[in-house]
């Protein structure tokens, strides 16, 4: 009997799940990563923004809360990268200067060579009488 139940209700629930996709829901795909992106927002709501990066509460007499360990992490975190993108950066226009030297080098080194070339003996002939 359950089984005749299930075949019966097998080929309604096919019904309704071919509507259901055919049903846009704007919600639910504003809340995903390609929605915010294209809104310049950050792929994911706890990355950054007043919501994360303010504090939660202050005394009232106006002073500021003491920073939670998760914000002290993120700074943390933040500084370490801005560390690791100056020390590339860097390390890209050392780079970039030596490949320039390195190039000069080059250029000079054809010119000298250029310039040491053999040459052929006495002066410039003048042209030949046609």
């Amino acid at each position: 009997m359950a089984d005749c139940a299930m075949r019966k209700l097998g080929s309604q629930l096919a019904k309704v799940a071919w509507v259901s996709r055919s049903f846009h829901c704007g919600t639910a795909d504003q809340a995903g990563r390609p929605w915010r992106l294209k809104h310049a927002l950050p792929e994911n709501g706890s990355q950054y923004g007043p919501m994360i990066d303010l504090p939660d509460w202050s005394f009232a007499d106006g002073r500021l809360a003491p920073p939670m360990k998760g914000y002290l992490r993120r700074q943390e975190k933040n500084r370490e990268l801005a560390r690791r993108i100056a020390m590339i950066s860097s390390e890209m226009d050392h780079g970039l200067e030596r490949w320039e030297a390195k190039q000069k080098e080059q250029e000079q080194q054809a010119e000298e060579k250029q310039h040491n070339r053999l040459q052929p003996k006495g002066g410039i002939l003048p042209p030949a009488p046609k």
